[in-house]
């Protein structure tokens, strides 16, 4: 009889049939959890969506005229997209470019090649041929990557570097392969820079100014 009594002031107390606003109201609460929330499609599902419906009606029912406009439209967007990336990210290979020019031959050094050659001399005008032949090398290979016969990268070595510019003037191979030896010996091994050496690199730069490589005159 207890159970009786409770199971029907339990119904009185909670309708069996809500009316429109509980029922609104229940929705409402049900919809605020986050399952439904993360559940929703972002701006950028919903932006993909349109234009995907967009250009599936370009060719939805359309004949021979209306297909080629829906190509051309599409070709359209393709382009104006790369020409989009090309203004962003630049040309590839110049940014690679950058991003290695900081590197040269083991150092972090962003300056140019005009700057390096003002050190040079510099250094040798003071006596120093060791650190002027250093940076007159560095001139040399920094202006050859600046008219890109070479490529700098981080890990590129003095003779790696003389190898890859003897391949695009190779009628300078042995004075290249010298330099690049006489850079490793004040470098690595210790050895004191000579004002002839030092003069050999000046006179190698001021030559390779000068030389146009036989592809450009092809």
């Amino acid at each position: 009889m207890t159970l009786l009594l409770a199971s029907r002031v339990f119904a009185s107390a909670v309708p069996l049939e809500p009316d429109a606003d509980e029922a609104r109201g229940w929705l409402i609460d049900e919809l605020a959890k986050p399952v439904y929330r993360e559940a929703q499609p972002t701006l950028f599902d919903l932006a993909a969506q349109a234009i995907g419906d967009w250009l599936s009606s370009l060719f939805a029912g359309a004949g021979d005229a209306g297909g080629a406009i829906g190509l051309v439209v599409l070709l359209a967007i393709v382009a104006a997209l790369v020409v989009v990336a090309f203004l962003v990210f630049g040309r590839p290979r110049l940014e690679g470019r950058r991003r290695g020019a900081a590197a040269l031959f083991g150092d972090a050094d962003v300056r140019d090649a005009d700057q390096l050659r003002r050190a040079a001399d510099a250094a040798a005008r003071s006596g120093d041929h060791t650190t002027a032949i250093e940076e007159m090398f560095r001139a040399l290979a920094r202006s050859l990557d600046e008219r890109g016969l070479v490529d700098l990268t981080p890990g590129t070595t003095a003779g790696g570097f003389a190898r890859a510019a003897a391949a695009a003037l190779p009628q300078e191979v042995q004075r290249l392969s010298a330099a690049g030896k006489d850079f490793d010996a004040v470098r690595y091994l210790g050895y004191q820079g000579t004002r002839e050496r030092y003069e050999a690199l000046v006179a190698l730069d001021r030559d390779l100014r000068a030389t146009v490589p036989a592809e450009a005159v092809r």
